[in-house]
């Protein structure tokens, strides 16, 4: 089930259902807003968006009570988390999934916000997107792949390509708007190659890890799967995350497996990566990509959780469309 895409004049609500929006910096608040004014919208603050303990987090009641305002409020048509964090699993099991499926809208948001995302998906049906954080919006150089790629989602329903960006960043750019460095970037990294057609299921691989054996998590019986990691995963880590992941009843039957581009900080280099993708048996014989434009490395596309995707890894060549269809 798809969400009516986003068109000018449309709402969109700001919530923060992982960390609290308190630890935004103003200016990129501010530009935030700017952009996605521009852009011909309305953007609205959830009650509890700032509020905050100290774990810079709010209560389990004060995120469920924006997030379930935000469905249940006609004139907001899209949501978008403020960021990611640690602990939005803890809101699972007291949203009101009939409040959500009978209220479908474009939700959006990676890192932390993917257990909401294949909750949702998995509980309603509803294609949830794995993309920008309205804090996203604020970063001030480089943001035009990201923003366009967001776009291509939301706002119509064409079939588009997840192509490589021409630069990649991997910088602090909440700390630091114009300390930027963009390293160029020749393509995606082929690790094993083939064709496939499947429905799109993933997002941070930690995090997806946190729904094994419960209601949540959805099966990964003839997907697309797409994973990535944030700095605090390692080689060692990764490839735990990966098999843990890959013992699912529905692991053999994945499609294609791709990867976001690795954050500096791992240190998993792209011999190492694909040293522990070919010790899996079970990845034999499918396409595999890496360095993919999706993740905690800038700049991301907006990948749609449950919509079908095409991949083709062929004499070095990649593509990677997006159907929007279920």
């Amino acid at each position: 089930m798809f969400a009516p895409k986003l068109i000018p004049g449309d709402e969109i609500r700001v919530i923060a259902p992982s960390t609290s929006m308190i630890i935004l910096k103003e200016a990129q608040i501010d530009l935030a807003v700017e952009r996605l004014t521009n852009l011909g919208f309305k953007v609205t603050f959830g009650k509890n968006a700032d509020a905050h303990d100290e774990f810079f987090s709010s209560s389990v009641s004060e995120r469920i009570e924006d997030l379930h305002a935000a469905f249940a409020d006609p004139n907001v048509k899209g949501i978008l988390t403020a960021i990611g964090g640690y602990n939005a699993n803890q809101i699972l099991k007291y949203i009101d999934y009939n409040l959500i499926s009978s209220n479908p809208k474009v939700f959006c948001g990676y890192s932390d916000i993917t257990a909401l995302q294949l909750a949702i998906y998995q509980k309603t049906g509803l294609v949830t997107y794995s993309g920008p954080h309205f804090s996203s919006f604020g970063v001030k150089h480089g943001f035009e792949y990201t923003l366009e790629a967001f776009l291509e989602a939301v706002t119509n329903d064409a079939s588009y390509e997840i192509s490589p960006s021409a630069t990649w960043s991997d910088d602090a750019w909440y700390i630091d708007q114009e300390e930027r460095t963009f390293h160029e970037q020749n393509g995606y990294n082929i690790i094993q190659e083939g064709e496939a057609e499947g429905k799109l299921i993933g997002g941070n691989l930690c995090t997806m890890n946190l729904l094994q054996g419960t209601e949540f998590m959805p099966s990964l019986k003839d997907s697309i799967l797409f994973i990535e990691d944030d700095e605090e995963s390692h080689s060692r880590s990764f490839d735990r995350d990966l098999q843990s992941l890959l013992h699912l009843p529905d692991a053999g039957s994945i499609k294609a497996l791709l990867i976001g581009r690795f954050q500096v900080n791992s240190k998993i280099t792209d011999e190492a990566l694909k040293k522990i993708i070919m010790s899996k048996e079970e990845l034999k014989n499918i396409p595999i990509i890496a360095n993919v434009n999706f993740g905690h490395v800038q700049p991301f596309a907006t990948l749609p959780i449950g919509s079908v995707a095409t991949v083709k890894a062929l004499d070095g060549q990649t593509e990677i469309f997006i159907e929007q269809k279920e």
